[in-house]
């Protein structure tokens, strides 16, 4: 008798969530005022539609996330169910005046805690408390998540994950190393996928970042490659929220702020919790001399997203449009926490250096130009014209600004002409 072979037996591969995938599970109303209920699913869509906004990432739909209302909590069960690696839990508690809300987002593989966050607050004006605290949570899980995916173990590394540890790198702030590091990075990840709009996009916007903070070696060559590797994303993807995001910084690095501002209006009409879009449409706003409109929208990054690497940056813009308006008490406190948070960006050092020869403490400012002087790698901070040359300085009315205050304040620290 022939023997039958046996057929082979396919051997299905296991299931791999997305990368940046969550499911925001239903908020327990925690009031003893079951009325209240709708304040806790408020909170919840609202957290799933900011979620569902950021680039990259995958969030279970809200009906879909509502079947497990009043269930027990197994991440790890939720997890294998609906293929998410993260899942979003919290509650709400309202007495009187007062309201509490909590957060947590468990890893679904480990059912580790990854994050959590307590907000007490007064209900005086719900919408934008709802609003605000969604827009905190949703900033903060953008960092969380992305660090948590960079560091976890792989033995073959492949474009997602290069992209997602490069993206991890800013989380240690503005600096040197901090750019060449992540542009090390989608330079792998490029090397792996030559059309990956995320490669192509995260490479061109760091290296006109680059040019901007005055960390570039030759400013003028990573622009010009940013601008093809740019363009080339966009011929891919048209409509890619993160190419756009990279040209607007492009043109920004330029000092083309009227240009770089419609791109930003168009992201946060996609994303109103966009930190960096916010803090760039922010500054871009005071280089084009609209101080106040400027400041709150530094405000709006640092209460929405506190603990934001960047946020030395935000304080320096504050600091910069009150010095431009000759509040110079004013001005000190704001750059005086840009320098502290992110000492090794140079231009708080250099706004201080004004800032401290217009109030007369000229040794001070001495120092804080040198300082200036040391971290930047095109010679911004060595004249007022070559500083003229590098900065954006060609709005008239920023530029009367300037030579009122902030450049009279830099002659005084030390600053030559030419």
């Amino acid at each position: 008798m022939t023997a039958v072979a046996a057929a082979p037996t396919a051997i299905s591969q296991p299931f791999v969530a997305p990368r940046l995938s969550i499911v925001v599970l239903p908020f327990a109303n925690l009031t003893n005022d079951p009325s209240q209920q709708y304040f806790a699913d408020g909170v919840t869509e609202d957290l799933t539609t900011d979620l569902s906004r950021i680039a990259g990432m995958f969030v279970i739909a809200r009906n879909t996330a509502f079947t497990y209302r009043d269930k027990p909590i197994d991440a790890k069960q939720i997890g294998r169910e609906l293929g998410v690696r993260y899942a979003l839990e919290g509650s709400v508690q309202r007495s009187g005046s007062q309201l509490r809300i909590t957060a947590q987002v468990i890893d679904a593989e480990t059912g580790g805690h990854l994050w959590a966050e307590r907000f007490d607050r007064d209900t005086s004006d719900l919408f934008a408390l709802q609003s605000e605290i969604t827009g905190r949570i949703a900033a903060a899980l953008t960092l969380e998540m992305v660090s948590a995916e960079a560091i976890r173990p792989t033995d073959y590394p492949e474009v997602l994950d290069y992209i997602f540890q490069a993206r991890a790198a800013f989380n240690k702030g503005p600096g040197r190393d901090t750019y060449a590091e992540a542009i090390s990075l989608f330079e792998r990840a490029l090397a792996l996928d030559a059309r990956s709009v995320e490669a192509l996009t995260g490479l061109g916007g760091a290296l006109a970042g680059r040019v901007m903070l005055g960390f570039a070696d030759s400013p003028a060559a990573d622009l010009k490659r940013a601008e093809g590797l740019i363009a080339e994303a966009l011929a891919i993807s048209p409509r890619s929220p993160l190419t756009h995001y990279a040209k607007a910084t492009w043109l920004k690095a330029q000092g083309r702020c009227e240009e770089a501002i419609p791109e930003y209006e168009m992201l946060i009409a996609l994303n109103r919790n966009w930190v960096s879009v916010l803090a760039n449409l922010g500054q871009c706003k005071i280089l084009m001399g609209s101080m106040d409109e400027g400041i709150v929208l530094q405000e709006q990054v640092i209460r929405l997203s506190p603990r934001d690497p960047f946020n030395g940056n935000r304080y320096d813009m504050i600091g910069m449009a009150h010095l431009l308006q000759s509040r110079i008490d004013e001005a000190i406190g704001w750059l005086e926490k840009g320098r502290n948070l992110s000492p090794r960006l140079s231009s708080p050092h250099a706004h201080l250096a004004s800032a401290y020869a217009l109030k007369g403490d000229l040794d001070r400012a001495s120092a804080e130009l040198a300082e200036a002087r040391k971290l930047s790698r095109d010679d911004r901070w060595s004249s007022i014209a070559r500083m003229k040359a590098t900065g954006n300085f060609g709005v008239p009315k920023f530029l009367a600004l300037a030579e009122a205050t902030y450049f009279v304040g830099l002659r005084k620290a030390g600053m030559p002409e030419e």
